[in-house]
C-alpha cells in the first residue's frame, strides 16, 4: 500500500488505480470512525499506473510558471483527469501551476506508457505554455520505456527540453486542427485511431 501518511498523497490516484480502492471514501470514513472494513491481504495490486502532472510552465527557462488567460481546455477523454478548470478562464501568478493530474492504467507498463502518450495527445490546452510537449517526450526515451529513470535523471537531459521555434509550429497546426473540428461538428474527425 504507497499511502503511509495521514494525509493522501498527490499520487493518490495511482494507488487507487492499482488497488481499485477509493482512498478519499476511505479516509472520509475513517474520519467519521468507521472502521476500514479491509485487511492488508485484501489489498491486490493490478496492472500498473502512470500519473502526469500538466503544468502551466516552461521547461527551457527554469519551469518558470506561466500565468494568463487560456482557452480551449478539453481534457483526454477514457482516462482519470483530475482537474478544476473550466473551459476558458485564467491561470493566476498566485498559485502552484499545476493544471490537471492525467491517471492512466492498464494490465502491463507498457499499456500504461502507451495510454499515457495517447492521453497527452488527447488534451488540447491553449493560451499560456505547458509541459505537455516535455512529458511526451520523456515518456518516449528508451530509458523510461526501460524503467532506468530516477530523480536526477531529467537534469542531465537538456536534449528534451522544448524547442520554441518547432513548438509553435506544432501549436499552430493543433490549433487549427481543433478549431477545424469544433466547427464541423456532428463527431467527424480530421483523423481516426483505433
Amino acid at each position: 500500500f504507497l499511502e503511509m501518511n495521514t494525509r493522501l498523497q498527490v499520487e493518490h490516484p495511482v494507488t487507487e488505480c492499482v488497488t481499485g480502492l477509493d482512498l478519499v471514501a476511505m479516509q472520509l470514513d475513517v474520519a467519521a470512525g468507521l472502521h476500514l472494513g479491509l485487511t492488508q491481504e485484501d489489498v491486490v495490486l493490478t496492472g500498473h499506473a502512470i500519473e502526469l502532472r500538466l503544468y502551466a510552465e516552461d521547461p527551457a527557462q527554469g519551469y518558470l510558471p506561466q500565468p494568463g488567460r487560456y482557452g480551449g481546455w478539453s481534457p483526454a477523454q477514457d482516462v482519470r483527469v483530475d482537474h478544476g478548470l473550466q473551459a476558458s478562464g485564467e491561470i493566476s501568478p498566485a498559485y502552484d501551476p499545476m493544471l490537471a493530474k492525467i491517471i492512466v492504467h492498464g494490465p502491463t507498463r507498457a499499456v500504461a506508457r502507451r495510454r499515457a502518450l495517447r492521453a497527452l495527445e488527447d488534451t488540447v490546452f491553449f493560451g499560456v505554455g505547458t509541459n505537455r510537449g516535455l512529458l511526451a517526450r520523456v515518456l518516449r526515451t528508451a530509458d523510461f520505456v526501460a524503467g532506468t529513470v530516477h530523480t536526477g535523471w531529467l537534469a542531465g537531459r537538456a536534449d528534451l527540453l522544448p524547442n520554441p521555434v518547432l513548438d509553435d509550429r506544432a501549436r499552430a497546426v493543433a490549433v487549427a486542427v481543433w478549431c477545424a473540428e469544433k466547427a464541423l461538428g456532428d463527431g467527424f474527425r480530421l483523423s481516426h485511431r483505433s
